[in-house]
């Protein structure tokens, strides 16, 4: 485990073998971190998160209470989470916090806001700038404002020649371009064949 001098991690706070900590860091009491990930420069984890293993969170990123982050998560630099839905600086709000779980493997791009109570996929894809306001099933590439699915990606993080919906009552299938891995499109769902 490597911890920068700069960063403040706060006694209570639970990380994992391998797991590095950058510069101006700072993870609460109540934290716990897997094995092997890494939380860059800037980063802020609250007391009521839970991250797994191999997790990289990039630049200037504060991952807030009520979140939960599985294995292989990638957070892109400056995005951001959120664990109120009506924020008011002069009502407390606190005992409201809506969960929010992104699933292994996925990938949160840059600058991209994920808006609290919302269930991010297994190796889901959120582009750059994308604003997350309802959950993104599993393997679906989502961009813009609000997020809207645009195709599907392959675990490895390669789009995959699908349309964003199968219109046909047969399944479509594709294979990833870097590993060969087969997908099958039935409807909304994709699956590893």
């Amino acid at each position: 485990m490597h911890i920068h001098p700069s960063a403040i991690v706060d006694a209570g706070a639970q990380l994992g073998a391998g797991t590095r900590v950058w510069h101006w860091v700072h993870v609460s009491a109540g934290a716990r971190i897997g094995q092997r990930c890494s939380l860059g420069q800037g980063v802020y984890i609250g007391n009521d998160v839970l991250i797994g293993s191999n997790v990289k969170i990039q630049n200037n990123v504060s991952v807030y209470d009520a979140v939960t982050l599985e294995d292989d998560v990638f957070c892109g630099p400056s995005m951001v989470f959120t664990n109120v839905h009506n924020p008011r600086s002069a009502v407390v709000r606190k005992n409201e916090y809506r969960r929010t779980l992104v699933k292994r493997g996925a990938t949160l791009g840059a600058n991209c806001t994920v808006v609290c109570g919302s269930t991010i996929g297994e190796h889901a894809f959120v582009g750059a700038g994308a604003v997350v306001s309802r959950d993104v099933p599993p393997y679906a590439l989502v961009v813009g404002v609000p997020a809207r699915r645009i195709g599907w990606m392959s675990r490895h993080g390669e789009r995959l020649g699908l349309p964003a919906r199968a219109s046909g009552s047969e399944p479509l299938f594709a294979d990833c371009p870097a590993t060969g891995e087969r997908y099958r499109l039935d409807g909304d769902t994709l699956t590893l064949v």
